[in-house]
C-alpha cells in the first residue's frame, strides 16, 4: 500500500495493471495485425511520396528491370548513346516545363520511371547525361551530313543508311511505347527520302559552286 493513498485506490490500481498485462498476453494476434497494418501504412506512405506524374508516367514499361545491359548492348552497336543517355534524354523532354527541366524530380524518382535504372541520380549526374546525349546527337548529325554532301555515298547508299537509320529510331520510340501507324512510318519514310535525295543534289551543286572544282580541276563559271 502506498503511503497517503486511499486502500481502494492503491488495489484499483493493481487491478488495472493486472487487467493491462491479461490483455496484452491474449491479444498477441491483435499486435501482430497492428503491426502488419503499421507496415502497410508505412508503404502507402513511401507511396505517397512519389509524385503523381511520376506514378503515371507509362514510358519503357516494355523492359524489364535488370536489362540495362541489354539496352546499352543494343544501342553501343547502333548508335552513339548509351541506355542511360537514351532514357535520361526521353525524361528531360516529357518533364520539361516553361521554366526548365525538372532534374532533381527526375533524379530523385529514376528507378520508379525506368525500369532498368536501379539507382537514383543527382540533378548534376542527369544534367551531364542530357547534356552528352545532345553532344553526340550534334556530332552524329553533322558527321551523316559530311557523309550524304561529300558524294561518298551514292543516292541508293543514302537511301540504305536513312532506312536503316529510321528503322533503329523507330524501335527505341516503339520501346518508349509510342505506337506509330504503319501509313505514318511510310509517310515518314518518303518525306526523309525526299529530303535526302534534295540534300545530295543542293550539295552537289555547292561543291561545284566554286571557280575551281577541288576535284577534278576543272574551271566552272560562278554566277554572281
Amino acid at each position: 500500500m502506498t503511503e497517503g493513498a486511499p486502500p481502494d485506490e492503491t488495489d484499483a490500481g493493481a487491478a488495472d495493471d493486472a487487467a493491462a498485462g491479461r490483455e496484452s498476453a491474449d491479444d498477441g494476434t491483435e499486435s501482430e495485425v497492428t503491426d502488419g497494418a503499421a507496415t502497410e501504412s508505412a508503404g502507402d506512405a513511401a507511396a505517397t511520396d512519389v509524385p503523381t506524374d511520376v506514378q503515371k508516367y507509362d514510358r519503357f514499361k516494355k523492359i524489364e528491370g535488370g536489362t540495362y545491359d541489354r539496352a546499352n548492348d543494343f544501342l553501343r552497336d547502333r548508335t552513339y548513346i548509351t541506355a542511360r543517355e537514351w532514357a535520361i534524354a526521353r525524361l528531360c523532354a516529357d518533364f520539361r516545363t516553361e521554366t526548365g527541366v525538372e532534374m532533381t524530380k527526375i533524379g530523385e524518382n529514376l528507378p520508379e520511371l525506368v525500369p532498368f535504372m536501379t539507382d537514383t541520380y543527382t540533378p548534376q549526374a542527369v544534367n551531364q547525361a542530357r547534356s552528352a546525349f545532345e553532344d553526340k546527337v550534334r556530332k552524329a548529325g553533322a558527321t551523316f551530313l559530311y557523309g550524304a554532301m561529300c558524294d561518298f555515298f551514292t543516292a541508293e547508299d543514302l537511301d540504305d543508311v536513312m532506312y536503316e537509320a529510321t528503322e533503329v529510331a523507330k524501335f527505341l520510340l516503339e520501346v518508349e511505347g509510342v505506337d506509330l501507324a504503319v501509313e505514318d512510318e511510310m509517310e515518314a519514310e518518303d518525306r526523309i527520302s525526299s529530303v535526302m535525295r534534295e540534300v545530295r543534289e543542293q550539295s552537289a551543286a555547292l561543291r561545284h559552286d566554286e571557280v575551281c572544282c577541288p576535284e577534278c580541276g576543272n574551271e566552272f563559271q560562278v554566277d554572281e
